[in-house]
C-alpha cells in the first residue's frame, strides 16, 4: 500500500475535483493525504482555534477515508477581475512565492514519503487564479521532492461541455457557457486516465455536503452546490461519477 497526497487550492475542490478517486484509494487501502493551498476565506481568519471551512473540509475528508489534512497557510485569492490586499495574517496564495510553497509542500510530499501526488492541469481546470498556482506549485513540489507518479486532475473539454449543457437542464446554475470551456481543461488526447468512480458517488456527494458554508451561502457557487447536493444519488453519479487526470510523472534514467 502507497501514500498518495492530493493537492488543492480550496475547501470543497478536493470534493469536486478527486473525491471519488481519494475514496476509492482509501478503500483499497492506500494512505490519503489532503493538502489545501488556502482556507479558503478572503478576510483574516476567525479568532477560534480553526476556520469553518477547514473544518468542514475535515469532516469532507473523513467521510471520503483521508487519513490527515493540511492547510499550506495561505488565503483564497478570489475569482474575479479584482485581486484584493492580503489580509493582515497570510498572503494571498496567488501572490505566494512558488519556491517558497513548494518546498512547503515538498517537505510534507517527503515527510509522508508520498509515491503519488495529484493536482491540477495548467489551465487549473476552470480557470481560478489559485488553481492555476495549484499546478505551478504542485509541479515544483514534486521536482523537489522526486515524487514519482505526478497525475494532473482534469476534463476533456468536449465532456466539460456535455456536463454544463445537462446541467444548464437541470437547472443547475454554473457560471460558464458551453463555449467558454473551449480554453479550459484539456484536451481528450492529453487524458491518460478516466476513472469510473460512481460506485463511490454517495460518499463523493456526502462529502460535498459537509461543505455546509457555501451551501448556506448567498452567492452563484452555493445555488450550484445546493442543487448538486439534492440530487438523486444516481443522478449525481451520472454527472460527477467519473474523473479524469494526465499521467506527467518524471520518467527516470533506468539504474546502471
Amino acid at each position: 500500500m502507497a501514500t498518495v497526497l492530493a493537492f488543492h487550492a480550496h475547501p470543497d475542490d478536493e470534493a469536486l475535483l478527486t473525491g471519488g478517486t481519494l475514496a476509492r484509494l482509501a478503500d483499497e487501502g492506500h494512505r490519503v493525504v489532503v493538502v489545501v493551498a488556502t482556507d479558503g476565506l478572503m478576510d483574516a481568519v476567525p479568532t477560534e482555534a480553526e476556520s469553518p471551512r477547514l473544518h468542514e473540509l475535515r469532516t469532507s475528508a473523513a467521510l471520503l477515508g483521508v487519513d490527515r489534512v493540511v492547510h499550506l497557510g495561505y488565503a483564497d485569492s478570489g475569482h474575479g477581475p479584482i485581486l484584493y490586499p492580503d489580509p493582515p495574517d497570510r498572503r494571498r496564495f496567488v501572490r505566494a512565492d512558488t519556491e517558497e510553497a513548494a518546498e512547503r509542500l515538498a517537505t510534507i510530499l517527503r515527510d509522508e514519503d508520498a509515491a503519488m501526488l495529484l493536482h491540477y492541469d495548467p489551465h487549473g481546470g476552470y480557470g481560478h487564479r489559485d488553481h492555476i498556482k495549484v499546478h505551478q506549485v504542485g509541479r515544483r513540489a514534486a521536482e523537489l521532492a522526486k515524487t514519482p507518479r505526478v497525475l494532473e486532475a482534469t476534463m476533456p473539454r468536449d465532456t466539460a461541455e456535455r456536463l454544463v449543457r445537462l446541467a444548464h437542464r437541470l437547472r443547475i446554475p454554473l457560471r460558464f457557457t458551453p463555449e467558454e470551456l473551449n480554453t479550459r481543461f484539456s484536451p481528450r488526447s492529453a487524458i491518460t486516465h478516466r476513472l469510473d468512480v460512481r460506485r463511490y458517488a454517495r460518499q463523493k456527494q456526502a462529502a460535498l455536503a459537509a461543505h455546509r458554508s457555501q451551501i448556506n451561502g448567498t452567492g452563484r457557487s452555493s445555488a450550484v452546490f445546493r442543487k448538486m447536493v439534492r440530487l438523486p444519488s444516481p443522478l449525481f453519479g451520472l454527472l460527477l461519477g467519473r474523473e479524469w487526470y494526465i499521467d506527467v510523472s518524471p520518467v527516470r534514467s533506468p539504474q546502471p
